[in-house]
C-alpha cells in the first residue's frame, strides 16, 4: 500500500542515526513480525503496520533531549507524520493509541490498560524483539550508547523494582528486571508461543555467561 511505503521510507530517514538498538532495522523486524501475528489472530493491517513504524519516536526525542520521553509525550510528533498521509482519522486515532500504550507492562506499577488486538500486538511484537539472539545483541548494544556497564556482580540481581524510565545498574540487571519477566507478559496465543522459545535461549545465555565470568569454561 502506497501510503505505507511512503511511510517507510520517511521513518528510515528519521532513524538513520540511531544506534541503541532502536533502529530502523528494529521497526522493520516487528514490522514483519506484527504482520504475521496479525494475519493469524486478527486487527487491522494497516493500524498494526503503521503502529510498528511510528512506535519508537519516543526514542528519538529521547535521544535529541537526553531526558526521559514516554511514548505519550511522542503522540504529538508521531500525529504531524500521520497527517502527512490520507488515513481516515478512525485509523490515525488507533494507531496513536498502539503508540501511546505500546509499553505498559504487566508487572509495572500502572499495569496494561489497553486491550484493543492492534495494541495487544505490538506490545507484544516488542516485547518479541528484545528476547532471544537479537534481544541479547539489541541489549548490549543499548548499554554500550549509554555507557552502561555489561555486569556489576557487587549489587544483587533480585529485589529491584523495574521501572522503565531509568537504567539498571548493568545489562545483565536489565535481563533480570525485564527481559525475563516478558515471556509470562505476552497477550496472545502465537506471541506466547513464539516467547517462550526466544525465553528459554536468554537462560541458556545467561547460564554460559556467568560461568565464563566465572571463569568455569
Amino acid at each position: 500500500m502506497e501510503v505505507l511505503e511512503n511511510l517507510e521510507q520517511e521513518i528510515k530517514s528519521l532513524f538513520s542515526s540511531e544506534s541503541s538498538g532502536h533502529d530502523f532495522e528494529h521497526l522493520k523486524r516487528v514490522l514483519n513480525i506484527a504482520l504475521h501475528i496479525q494475519k493469524i489472530e486478527g486487527g487491522d493491517n494497516i493500524v498494526v503496520a503503521a503502529a510498528a513504524l511510528l512506535h519508537d519516536i519516543h526514542r528519538l526525542i529521547q535521544q535529541e533531549t537526553g531526558n526521559y520521553c514516554s511514548p505519550k509525550d511522542s503522540i504529538p510528533s508521531a500525529k504531524k507524520i500521520l497527517d502527512k498521509t490520507n488515513l481516515p482519522r478512525e485509523k490515525v486515532d488507533k494507531i496513536l493509541q498502539c503508540v501511546e500504550h505500546h509499553e505498559e507492562y504487566g508487572f509495572s506499577a500502572n499495569g496494561k490498560k489497553s486491550r484493543d488486538i492492534e495494541t495487544q500486538i505490538l506490545q507484544d511484537v516488542d516485547r518479541l524483539d528484545v528476547i532471544g539472539a537479537i534481544g541479547i545483541g539489541r541489549t548490549f548494544a543499548y548499554g554500550g550508547a549509554y555507557n552502561i556497564s555489561m555486569w556489576v556482580p557487587e549489587i544483587p540481581l533480585e529485589g529491584k523494582k523495574y521501572e522503565h524510565e531509568k537504567h539498571d545498574p548493568s545489562t545483565i540487571h536489565h535481563f533480570y528486571n525485564k527481559l525475563l519477566k516478558l515471556n509470562k507478559d505476552m497477550n496472545i496465543e502465537t506471541a506466547k508461543k513464539m516467547a517462550n522459545k526466544r525465553h528459554k535461549f536468554l537462560e541458556n545465555f545467561l547460564k554460559e555467561f556467568f560461568a565464563e565470568w566465572k571463569g568455569e569454561k
